[in-house]
């Protein structure tokens, strides 16, 4: 008698855990949309956003690990009602991923020919604040953030960012500038902010 009141009442639960599984495997089959997560609600409720400008009151299913989540973090979303099905491990956009270059630069200043003038330059305003970041706060002044190379192509812009990656050990991503331009609003700045995010 005892054994059947426990069935009975554990009944409704292992009922629950069915329906998830039943769930879990048709999301497994399912593509999924990388969406933001905007606001945790509670327990079971957030609001999203699957692209910029459209939030989303939707559930989160059970088995994805709460402890993880925190606002505009990258989740992934159902891609019928949005509901939450999963966290993004990696919060870089797929783009950014791309934009990496695996194999550090090998390029060095003396592989640039004829641009003395520019390379002393671009060592003061950009190895230097990052190699020797000290000098600047003895002096007590902001170093530069950044520079912007122009001229015409083949003048050894792209080679001379490389040489200053290779001698600051620092991530060197190729990136072109309409690769920015975004379908939806806010997406541009977002993975311009994901780029930095990735160089750091």
């Amino acid at each position: 008698e005892e054994y059947i009141k426990n069935q009975e009442r554990l009944k409704p639960q292992n009922e629950k855990k069915e329906e998830e599984r039943s769930v879990v495997d048709l999301i497994r089959g399912t593509p999924m949309i990388v969406g933001s997560l905007e606001e945790i609600i509670d327990e079971n409720h957030a609001i999203v956003s699957p692209h910029a400008g459209s939030e989303y009151y939707v559930s989160m299913m059970s088995f994805v690990d709460k402890d993880q989540l925190e606002p505009g973090c990258s989740v992934l979303l159902n891609s019928k009602n949005y509901a939450v099905v999963g966290i993004m491990t990696d919060d870089v956009d797929p783009m950014v991923s791309v934009m990496k270059v695996d194999k550090a630069p090998l390029e060095s200043y003396a592989d640039v020919g004829g641009l003395e003038k520019q390379i002393q330059e671009i060592k003061e305003s950009v190895e230097l604040p990052l190699t020797h970041p000290e000098f600047y706060e003895d002096i007590g002044i902001k170093p530069p953030k950044g520079v912007i190379l122009y001229g015409e192509p083949g003048t050894g812009k792209t080679l001379l960012a490389k040489a200053v990656a290779n001698q600051t050990s620092a991530t060197f991503l190729r990136v072109v500038g309409s690769e920015l331009i975004q379908k939806y609003l806010g997406d541009g700045p977002k993975l311009v902010r994901e780029i930095f995010q990735a160089a750091e």
